[in-house]
């Protein structure tokens, strides 16, 4: 997948079962330049992934249904979106949390509430990565 480091051609997708989450990624991610996708939980991410190709991926982890642990595993079980990054969002910021989701396959790992300074750092560094490659 080839992914341009213009804002404007760039999908993000959060997966977040918390609308206050969503709405601020959205603002953050919206004023930077970035089109957004928005699920509300695993099964709705999955299903629009395939419309949509986010080249990046914030995926919350506690969330009904299919959890972000679970969530992520599919992705990168994908060979469609196995290289796509995910990062992970929890409020908690313990050690086990951030192993977990490193078995799981996730890139990186970001503590709710997040700031527009983070959030976009972390885009920034994603994307940069993935062109790259």
């Amino acid at each position: 997948m080839t992914i341009s480091l213009d804002s404007t051609d760039m999908k993000i997708m959060v997966i977040d079962d918390s609308s206050t989450i969503r709405r601020s990624a959205e603002i953050f991610l919206g004023q930077a330049g970035y089109k957004v996708v928005l699920a509300d939980d695993g099964f709705d991410a999955l299903a629009k992934m395939n419309d949509h190709k986010p080249a990046l991926i914030f995926c919350d982890i506690l969330m009904p249904r299919l959890d972000g642990y679970q969530t992520c595993a599919l992705i990168k079980k994908s060979a469609k979106f196995h290289s796509t990054p995910v990062i992970m969002l929890s409020s908690k910021d313990g050690l086990f949390d951030r192993a977990r989701g490193a078995m799981v396959g996730s890139d990186a790992y970001l503590t709710k509430p997040f700031t527009k300074d983070s959030l976009l750092k972390t885009v920034r560094e994603y994307t940069a990565e993935a062109v790259a490659k």
